[in-house]
């Protein structure tokens, strides 16, 4: 099955302040739960791992070593 590129997980650059994007989409995906989180609503992610997360829960979880 051929995806648009609306369907396509956008590539970012996490920086400590923002994000940059690399190849647009209109979601990216969730390193914790794989769940796809719509750019505008994107607010939890690592610079270090360059990884995004849907939830504070996630992230922390991630971080810990749990996920």
């Amino acid at each position: 099955m051929l995806m648009s590129a609306s369907d396509r997980p956008a590539t970012l650059f996490y920086q400590a302040n923002g994000f940059r994007v690399l190849t647009h989409g209109k979601h990216v995906v969730c390193a914790v739960s794989a769940e796809a989180i719509p750019l505008e609503a994107l607010r939890y992610w690592c610079v270090e791992r360059q990884e995004a997360y849907a939830s504070p829960e996630l992230a922390t979880r991630r971080l810990l070593g749990q996920g």
